[in-house]
């Protein structure tokens, strides 16, 4: 299936063609922050629309990934990874609701024990 989604302005839009089994919510000092809903995917079935210049990259921590979000309203999409293997994740709170109101959320404590907490 394919899910799109775009920042609060539109300046960001995406496309991901993959079925997610769930959707995490990360309680880490950023992700909480970001307010995100992570589908995580292969950066293959990724497809992003957007001015070169349109995203501003955050990168933190292991230094393994870069939180995007656009440089105009501010909504981070998605985190890519910053190494060839790596894996990402599209905030699928950028989505339309009814598009994925039937995909279960599991909660991942990314703060403290690293493990999902269901």
């Amino acid at each position: 299936m394919t899910y799109q989604g775009a920042c609060h302005c539109g300046a960001v839009s995406f496309a991901v063609d993959d079925t997610p089994k769930w959707l995490t919510r990360c309680n880490c000092s950023a992700c909480r922050r970001f307010g995100a809903l992570w589908f995580h995917t292969h950066p293959v079935n990724f497809t992003l629309t957007a001015a070169k210049d349109a995203t501003i990259a955050y990168v933190w921590g292991d230094k393994l990934l870069a939180f995007q979000s656009c440089r105009s309203c501010g909504c981070t999409t998605h985190f890519s990874p910053l190494e060839a293997s790596g894996g990402m994740a599209v905030n699928m709170n950028m989505a339309d609701p009814q598009s994925i109101k039937d995909i279960p959320i599991r909660h991942f404590d990314g703060a403290d024990t690293w493990a999902f907490t269901d």
